[in-house]
């Protein structure tokens, strides 16, 4: 392909950001722009996944005669190449003129789905391009337009909480204990949250980063750990719960579509659980592993954790709850059966 693609356009500020806005062929746009999507394996990126309906839908709505759309959102991020230059036409007019062989320098912070679907169509579409944000840049103006969208994985705006927090173990321990779950090599858990983003591994998440953190901060509130302990400590006796549960209820750690144990309720219950293990510990600097799995053996292996059984359908704070007090009941059974036997 010969000779630059050119966009005439209007340069002026949003807020304290120099923006571009101008219209362009959808097809022309699409050529020239990518998604930074979320890569869970590597941690680059920050973009939902795509959503092939919703992107569709969109392109059967914007055909239609009297369809518009707001202005998609773009970002020309810096480049130590000559992959685009601004001409001043004067005034506040300017020229955007784009190598074709620099591929695509455009980011979509707002508007993947909108264009996912239109690289055939020259439908004009509104568009404004900020200048030269970085990533993290990108990142903090796409939470703000979508902190509160319909659809959007709110464990994904977790991730992103977490990339721009300057102290998360401070700020957020609850997200912080939970992206260590996901990120040690030694956690049952390790790459089995889904952050919202693409991962090789997809087939085998179980459960999401929203509900692991929410699961943890109940157990932060029970055992008021944080009162004398430190967010790292916090996270150690975690995930030396989590290892205690995959290693006495292998079977249903491992096979988790014929149980609850690793999913929504169960993670609810069992961070409930381990809150109470702490508490009645005479030493909190002893909890670990081998003390979770000596508890946890005396009564977990008696659950029915199958999704057939007593937690069958359990959902919601009232379901939680009474998932709690079933598992309570099991262990309060088995004690006493122990102590009638000895």
């Amino acid at each position: 392909m010969t000779g630059w693609f050119k966009i005439d356009c209007m340069v002026g500020v949003s807020a304290d950001r120099r923006v571009l806005m101008g219209f362009a062929p959808a097809c022309l746009l699409h050529a020239v722009s990518f998604a930074d999507v979320l890569n869970e394996d590597t941690g680059a990126g920050y973009q939902r996944r795509f959503d092939a309906q919703h992107s569709q839908d969109f392109r059967r709505f914007i055909r239609q005669p009297t369809a518009s759309t707001i202005p998609l959102t773009l970002n020309l991020r810096p480049t130590d190449v000559e992959a685009w230059r601004l001409v001043e036409l004067g005034g506040a007019c300017v020229r955007l003129e784009i190598n074709p062989d620099a591929g695509k320098v455009m980011a979509q912070v707002d508007c993947q789905h909108r264009l996912g679907h239109l690289d055939d169509l020259d439908i004009s579409l509104p568009f404004m391009c900020f200048l030269g944000l970085s990533v993290r840049e990108e990142m903090e103006v796409f939470n703000t337009i979508n902190g509160k969208a319909k659809g959007l994985s709110t464990s994904l705006l977790d991730f992103h909480d977490a990339q721009l927090s300057g102290d998360l173990a401070n700020d957020r321990p609850e997200l912080f204990i939970a992206l260590h779950l996901n990120n040690d090599g030694e956690s049952p858990w390790c790459r089995q949250l889904d952050l919202g983003g693409n991962c090789t591994s997809g087939l085998n998440r179980r459960a999401s980063l929203r509900t692991m953190q929410k699961a943890i901060k109940r157990f932060l509130t029970a055992s008021r750990i944080l009162k004398s302990q430190s967010p790292e400590r916090a996270a150690q006796v975690v995930m030396a719960f989590w290892r205690a549960v995959a290693e006495v209820l292998p079977e249903q750690w491992t096979n988790s579509r014929k149980h609850v144990l690793n999913k929504g309720v169960g993670v609810y219950a069992l961070m409930n659980i381990a809150a109470d293990l702490y508490s009645e510990a005479e030493n909190a600097t002893r909890v670990d592993r081998r003390y979770f799995v000596n508890a946890l053996s005396d009564f977990a292996g008696q659950v029915d954790w199958s999704t057939d059984g007593p937690l069958k359908g359990l959902g919601g704070e009232g379901g939680v709850r009474s998932a709690v007090d079933h598992v309570r009941d099991v262990r309060r059974r088995a004690r006493l059966k122990v102590v009638r036997n000895g």
